[in-house]
């Protein structure tokens, strides 16, 4: 694929293919230069690309924990000595600079005798309904914590004159019901919930990638996701409250649905912030 450097970046940190195909037997054996091709990209530009997006997560945690207050809450965390954390869900996740990677290095950078492991299990698009199929390999790791953030795609609608959201927001309460059930029945894991975040609706419906899937948003049905989510008893993090709608623009790339670095910064800090205020409750 020949396409600017904007493009490139959109493709790296919205579409993971090994994470896509992780659940099938030869997965392992995807190397970088295969994944370069499924994203049409050629395997230096691929490479110089996520070693600069990995550097820049790196930078934002850095940036973060400078911060004397941010460092604090980080160490208030619930985190004992070789915590195992799993982060579950989609695009806002799977990006190789998400607020997971960045919460990852901070905790390396600040509690490192700790020996805390966080593992990012997410894939792009996904809906609950997927999460409930990927849920079990999650348990299967027998975590201490989940952190969930996904049902944005949940109420993603396709074409110009929609008539559904992907899933109805009955069953997304079912689904989301079912997986707090299995994580409750199945292990001793604590959860915590990230709930969908706000778009910009007319960036989506305009973006030279996701308009050529007939990809729609509205930030009523995101937040119908949300409102479900905050009737748990488990610890939330309420983005459309702590970002604002519309949220700043400079949170977003382009397409007005990803974050950028600086965006995926500011989920890191308010998923630290609500996690520690969660455990000073």
């Amino acid at each position: 694929m020949t396409g600017s450097i904007e493009q490139t970046r959109w493709l790296m940190k919205v579409l993971q293919p090994e994470q896509t195909v992780a659940s099938l037997p030869g997965a392992a054996a995807l190397t970088e230069p295969m994944r370069a091709a499924l994203l049409g990209l050629a395997p230096d530009v691929y490479a110089a690309e996520l070693g600069r997006l990995r550097a820049g997560a790196q930078e934002a945690a850095r940036e973060l924990l400078a911060d004397p207050t941010v460092s604090a809450m980080v160490d208030r965390l619930p985190l004992r000595p070789g915590a195992r954390v799993v982060a579950f869900g989609d695009s806002h996740t799977s990006d190789p600079q998400s607020w997971a990677v960045i919460l990852n290095e901070m905790l390396a950078a600040r509690r490192p005798a700790d020996g805390i492991s966080l593992d990012v299990s997410a894939v792009a698009g996904e809906t609950t309904t997927h999460g409930l199929i990927r849920i079990g390999g999650v348990i299967a790791r027998n975590p201490d914590w989940i952190l969930f953030c996904i049902g944005v795609n949940d109420a993603r609608t396709q074409g110009p004159t929609p008539s559904k959201t992907l899933v109805a927001p009955e069953e997304t309460a079912r689904n989301l019901a079912e997986l707090r059930k299995r994580v409750s029945r199945e292990t001793t894991a604590r959860c915590l919930w990230v709930t969908p975040p706000p778009v910009l609706e007319a960036r989506v419906s305009e973006h030279w990638g996701l308009s050529r899937f007939g990809v729609r948003f509205r930030n009523e049905d995101i937040a119908r996701v949300a409102d479900v989510i905050a009737t748990f008893d488990e610890p939330a993090i309420q983005l459309f409250a702590r970002l604002g709608l519309p949220p700043p623009q400079e949170l977003l790339m382009e397409d007005g649905l990803h974050f950028t670095l600086e965006g995926q910064k500011r989920l890191a800090l308010e998923v630290v912030r609500g996690w520690a205020e969660a455990r000073a409750r």
